[in-house]
């Protein structure tokens, strides 16, 4: 793929993520982030494009989304966390195992999201409540592998990029 089509390839997923994560937001009582969408474009880019597609749309797609919410304090941490998950399902989902069930690769990296979450809000609001939000937080990460892992099931063979 050529430099042109990879960099509008991600601008329009990382704008994908932004909107998944804006569109389908339901906050939850129990800490102070939200569910969404979002993350199963993140998963989707590193599925189709690899890790570093993963990395960039996440951590740049949902941190814009932070900034578009309200949520600047988690920006910084959004881009690191969401970069990471995007990162660690693409590389997860290159080996034989990760192609064959990407349920596989997509929750690794929605549980490594939560991970990130949990060590920056020890820092920020205490154990405590970090402890609370980790829950949500996988609840998050998870539910976007199950989401992304059934759409590349449905779009695989059918996409040419």
């Amino acid at each position: 793929m050529n430099n042109t089509k990879k960099l509008v390839s991600y601008g329009v997923l990382m704008a994908l993520t932004v909107v998944m994560t804006m569109v389908i937001h339901i906050p939850s009582p129990a800490q102070t982030g939200y569910i969404n969408l979002g993350d199963m474009v993140i998963f989707i880019a590193a599925f189709f494009f690899g890790k570093k597609a993963g990395f960039l749309v996440g951590g740049i797609g949902s941190a814009i989304a932070d900034l578009l919410l309200g949520y600047s304090v988690f920006a910084p941490v959004t881009l690191i966390a969401k970069g990471l998950e995007g990162f660690i399902a693409g590389a997860i989902f290159e080996t034989d195992l990760g192609k064959k069930h990407p349920i596989f690769p997509s929750s690794i990296g929605g549980l490594i999201m939560a991970l990130g979450y949990f060590i920056a809000e020890i820092f920020m609001f205490g154990f405590n409540a970090s402890l609370i939000n980790l829950p949500a937080n996988i609840v998050q990460g998870l539910f976007g592998a199950v989401a992304a892992s059934m759409l590349y099931k449905l779009l695989k063979g059918k996409i040419n990029l």
